[in-house]
């Protein structure tokens, strides 16, 4: 970790009501569990965490798209990027959505893979290697999406992206050493 976590003294010390205030949004988008390592660094900066949590909530809660389209999307981002971390939280929700796992690590364009997931496998990547994407990747992709799952689509890898790699930099979850991929469980 190269910032430190906020710990529960510090949580507990806020007298600021905005920041308590926004300590609880995040918590409350936690429950029934704990705050994540990736919450207590971005609690260095509550305004900032206070954002992060309604945007990335609203991308993991509140979009239509299918479960298996949405965690192929972020564990691809994972992979790509080496944010073990995110993959280590979304990689058994991909399993659990079907998602197989040698598609997932597989190359575009693979059998393990329905033929709607494999455009997604694809727009994921150029998105997330490229930034760019062709126009046969997005006219596959409209094959299969309404306009308001691309922009959902699009918005959930876009956030992914930014997600994995505040995780990678900052090191959350002190898991910049596993490099290799094979390692990770699914």
């Amino acid at each position: 970790m190269r910032v430190p976590y906020v710990n529960d003294e510090q949580l507990q010390a806020s007298k600021d009501l905005t920041e308590v205030a926004i300590i609880e949004r995040v918590r409350a988008r936690r429950q029934p569990g704990e705050l994540l390592p990736l919450d207590r660094a971005l609690l260095n900066s509550p305004q900032v965490a206070d954002g992060w949590n309604s945007f990335l909530g609203a991308i993991r809660q509140r979009t239509s798209l299918t479960a298996d389209i949405r965690e192929l999307a972020i564990c691809r981002v994972a992979l790509i990027n080496g944010a073990e971390f995110e993959w280590s939280h979304h990689a058994p929700l991909a399993k659990e959505a079907g998602v197989d796992e040698r598609g997932l690590r597989g190359e575009a364009e693979n059998e393990w893979l329905t033929v709607k997931q494999n455009a997604v496998l694809r727009y994921t990547d150029e998105m997330t290697k490229d930034v760019r994407v062709s126009d046969d990747t997005f006219q596959n992709l409209r094959n299969y999406f309404s306009s308001k799952e691309i922009v959902e689509l699009t918005a959930t890898i876009g956030a992914y992206n930014c997600c994995s790699r505040f995780l990678v930099a900052l090191d959350v979850g002190e898991r910049n050493g596993l490099v290799n991929h094979e390692d990770w469980v699914y």
